[in-house]
């Protein structure tokens, strides 16, 4: 199947891989993306009483309603089933319970309403998710912040991804949840840590900045994560003494991110236009301090900032229906989807992350 442009391509997305339980119906034509429909059912008040995200809740969260969630979904379109062209679901990588969750439900439906079955890499969608709102040509570069996510990507096309540089433990998203998780802030983590900071002085106390003078563009957070437990034990944690630690928290991790994407975009090829795009992609980038150093950053190098609105940062199931419409319209759709595995872990470069893996491999496969 070669590339078709000129047809337009409605596709229902599932996404279940993590906390949140999302369906959208996108429409992909020559004139852009539409988000027909969109319903999201989060897991907060689920998890909030053990600070994180416990992945048995999860799954039993996302079995209880997927099929009411795309319902839903569905009935915002006022489509019928066999208006589609075709059902995607993330089928990694992710908490494996949400993630065949969602792989299950979007096969099934896809099989009662005989339409082609499109298995999905959350990372993809990450990756796409600002072409649901803006023009995003190839190539551009990534730099995926999320939860469980923290890497620097070449992304020269559709399915042509090289990683450049990876977390080699903890993702900034995770100390961001286990800063907060330590200090008592409350889940989600994130968002807490980051209203904590706006009281405090992100100078008042000293924590590393891990990797930041080593070659390359490899990242580390869990010696910031353990410098923050370290200095939570010097003195009282009073309400001051939390928010000077959140803000000094948040200033280390953006003054590496920075400093890394400076070295990024000096060594990312542009490609045949000369101009450098800098994509900003995943839950983490909706911290308005990191925004704003990263925009910072592009200005100085001449490179054009881009990120998704706010509602397309975190997980949503609209970047993997456009995933899949783009996977659609370009030819790239196998007619063995419905034999596709749900997979814990499922890097955007498998090549790299065979050969030379940032951390962790396993029997399950390279993490990253």
């Amino acid at each position: 199947m070669g590339v078709m442009t000129d047809a337009h391509f409605t596709v229902l997305g599932i996404e279940t891989s993590c906390d949140e339980t999302a369906a959208a119906i996108v429409r992909l034509s020559a004139d852009g993306v539409d988000v027909l429909g969109e319903t999201v059912r989060s897991q907060i008040e689920d998890h909030a009483p053990y600070g994180g995200v416990v992945p048995e809740i999860a799954a039993r969260a996302h079995a209880d309603v997927a099929d009411r969630v795309v319902d839903a979904a569905m009935r915002e379109t006022g489509l019928s089933y066999d208006q589609l062209d075709a059902v995607a679901a993330t089928t990694g990588p992710g908490l494996i319970g949400g993630v065949l969750v969602g792989a299950m439900t979007g096969k099934a439906i896809a099989m009662a309403s005989l339409r082609p079955f499109i298995p999905i890499n959350h990372l993809e969608g990450h990756a796409l998710s600002p072409r649901l709102t803006e023009a995003c040509p190839f190539p551009y570069l990534l730099l995926l912040v999320s939860g469980g996510h923290c890497q620097f990507i070449a992304v020269r096309g559709l399915g042509d991804y090289v990683r450049l540089g990876s977390t080699i433990d903890d993702a900034a998203g995770e100390a961001f949840d286990k800063t907060a998780k330590l200090l008592n802030l409350g889940f989600p983590g994130g968002p807490a840590v980051e209203r904590a900071a706006k009281q405090g002085d992100p100078n008042a106390i000293a924590l590393p900045r891990p990797l930041l003078n080593r070659p390359g563009l490899d990242l580390s957070f869990a010696g910031l994560k353990t410098a923050v437990a370290r200095a939570a034990e010097d003195a009282a944690l009073t309400d001051a003494r939390t928010a000077d630690l959140c803000a000094s928290f948040q200033r280390a991790v953006a003054d590496v991110l920075g400093e890394k994407t400076r070295r990024a975009l000096e060594q990312f090829d542009p490609g045949p236009d000369g101009t450098r795009r800098l994509v900003v992609a995943g839950g983490v980038a909706a911290n308005e301090e990191l925004r704003r150093t990263l925009e910072t950053v592009a200005e100085a190098a001449k490179a054009e900032f881009i990120a998704p609105p706010l509602r397309y940062c975190t997980d949503n199931a609209a970047m993997i229906a456009l995933a899949a419409a783009e996977r659609l319209r370009a030819g790239l759709v196998h007619d063995d989807g419905l034999t596709a595995k749900a997979r814990p872990r499922w890097p955007l470069d498998e090549a790299s992350a065979a050969s030379d893996p940032a951390y962790g491999g396993g029997k399950r496969g390279a993490k990253a």
